[in-house]
C-alpha cells in the first residue's frame, strides 16, 4: 500500500516497536490455546460476535448475533458457528474457503472487556452440526468450525474510552439517514424519492420479519 508523498510508512517491526513498545510478558502469558472455565462462559453469555476474514482480493469484518450461546464449543479448542440467512453475498464464507484464518471478537452487552478467539476455520454442512445449530425450528444450512489457536481476554480500554453501552452517550436514530435511503443515496448518488425510499425499507423490514433464522 502507498501513502501520499511526505507520509511515513511503518514498514518493519523494529520500527513499529520503537514507537509502540513491546508487551511485557505478563501480557502475552494471558494468550491460552484451549477453552478455559473463562472463555467457556464469556463465549456462553455473549449474543454477539465479530468474524474476521481475509483472502487474496480483500479483509472482511462480519457481525453475527442471535440468543446467548449460539456460538458452541464443541471441544477444548474448536468452536461451532452458525451461518444464518443473510444477503447471500456471503463475503467471510468465500474468504474462509480462500484463506481459512479467521478471528472472532465476542462481546457481552454492558460489559467492557471482551474475549478475541484466533484460529484456522472451515464451512460444512455436517448434518449433526447443523442440527446442534437449530434455532427457533430452523436448521441453518451451513456452518463455520473454528480450530482455535489462540485465545485472550481483552481489556476495557476502548468501551471505556466510547462509553459505548452508556445510554446517555447513544445516538437518536432520527441523526441518520434510514438504511433504505443511505443505500439507495449510494447506489445512484442522488436523494431517492420518498415512495421508493419508503418502499425498500419496507421490504427490508420484511426480510427481517420473514428471513430471521
Amino acid at each position: 500500500m502507498s501513502a501520499p508523498s511526505g507520509i511515513r510508512i511503518i514498514s518493519d517491526v523494529q520500527s513499529l516497536e520503537e514507537i509502540n513498545g513491546t508487551p511485557s510478558p505478563t501480557i502475552l502469558v494471558k494468550k491460552i490455546h484451549t477453552f478455559d472455565r473463562h472463555a467457556r462462559a464469556f463465549i456462553e453469555r455473549s449474543p454477539f460476535v465479530i468474524l474476521s476474514t481475509a483472502s487474496d482480493s480483500g479483509n472482511d469484518a462480519s457481525p453475527r448475533g442471535d440468543a446467548p450461546g449460539f456460538v458452541k464449543c464443541l471441544e477444548d479448542s474448536t468452536l461451532l458457528i452458525p451461518e444464518r440467512p443473510g444477503n447471500q453475498i456471503a463475503d467471510s464464507l468465500r474468504n474462509i474457503i480462500e484463506r481459512p484464518a479467521t478471528g472472532l471478537l465476542f462481546l457481552i452487552p454492558g460489559m467492557n472487556e471482551t474475549l478475541r478467539v484466533n484460529g484456522d476455520a472451515y464451512v460444512t454442512d455436517h448434518a449433526p452440526y447443523l442440527d446442534a445449530l437449530t434455532a427457533r425450528g430452523k436448521t441453518p444450512k451451513l456452518a463455520i468450525v473454528m480450530k482455535v489457536t489462540e485465545i485472550y481476554l481483552h481489556c476495557a480500554k476502548a468501551f471505556v474510552r466510547s462509553s459505548l453501552w452508556d445510554p446517555s452517550k447513544h445516538m437518536e436514530r432520527s441523526e441518520l439517514p434510514t438504511l433504505g435511503r443511505m443505500i439507495l443515496e449510494q447506489i445512484n448518488g442522488e436523494p431517492p424519492s420518498r415512495e421508493l425510499e419508503d418502499n425498500v425499507d419496507q421490504a427490508l423490514s420484511d426480510d427481517i420479519r420473514d428471513n430471521l433464522y
